[in-house]
């Protein structure tokens, strides 16, 4: 694929940078399953609520989180879509993994049948 055809990869950047810090992903593992708010979030970790807020921010922005008011408290849950073009990266390099790794075999195949009497 030429440089000019490769689509332009922002959000799929943006999120790899937001995971790429241990403790965010453990965030994300968090309200994976359950709304939780900021408070109960920050109660997790041994560092300050600002520093969960700025973490929860990161995350907000790279599209990896929801966020709701109720009140003065903010709840956050994962948005599993916010996760679609990593998982499709991912499965693009996967895929073109396996295809190599078949191709290997195949030849190595070809080459043990040809040294073991010309089978095809």
């Amino acid at each position: 694929m030429s440089p000019a055809a490769v689509p332009a990869a922002e959000p799929l950047d943006e999120a790899m940078r937001a995971l790429a810090e241990p403790r965010r992903r453990a965030i994300l593992r968090l309200v994976a399953h359950d709304e939780l708010a900021a408070g109960e979030i920050a109660a997790a970790f041994e560092v300050t609520r600002t520093a969960v807020s700025q973490h929860l921010t990161v995350l907000r922005n790279a599209g990896l989180l929801s966020e709701r008011r109720e009140g003065t408290r903010r709840l956050y849950r994962a948005r599993p879509e916010g996760l679609s073009g990593l998982r499709e990266f991912l499965d693009e390099m996967w895929s073109s993994a396996l295809d190599g790794a078949r191709r290997l075999v195949e030849a190595d195949r070809a080459d043990r049948d040809r040294a073991e009497g010309g089978r095809p």
